[in-house]
């Protein structure tokens, strides 16, 4: 069976059919749809006018955007604090008082 696809506004429109008709079953059997993809839809967009999808739209991409810029701030501050502990190391020398330097045997 070839799988349709609805845009918001139609599926709105759909819930708000079944809600004014009463009979959901008839309104599910009409349009094609399963019960359990009604029942989903009914969850996300139960309770909403067809006015109002395309500011979720917008506030969907709006979050989508911010989530983006927080992972890129994350990974910046993660490289940032790398090479912070990568130039403490370096000025602070082995931890274990050893350097690099060839001792000299005149206690200087």
């Amino acid at each position: 069976m070839a799988r349709k696809r609805y845009t918001e506004e139609l599926i709105v429109s759909i819930l708000r059919e079944a809600q004014r008709v009463g009979a959901s079953r008839e309104v599910i059997r009409r349009h094609g749809i399963s019960d359990q993809t009604f029942c989903r839809r009914k969850r996300m967009y139960g309770g909403m006018e067809v006015s109002q999808v395309p500011r979720i739209k917008e506030v969907e991409d709006e979050n989508w955007k911010r989530k983006q810029l927080l992972g890129e701030q994350s990974l910046v501050i993660d490289t940032l604090q790398e090479i912070f502990r990568r130039e403490r190391l370096d000025v602070a020398g082995p931890a274990s008082g050893h350097t690099d330097r060839p001792q000299s045997g005149l206690g200087v």
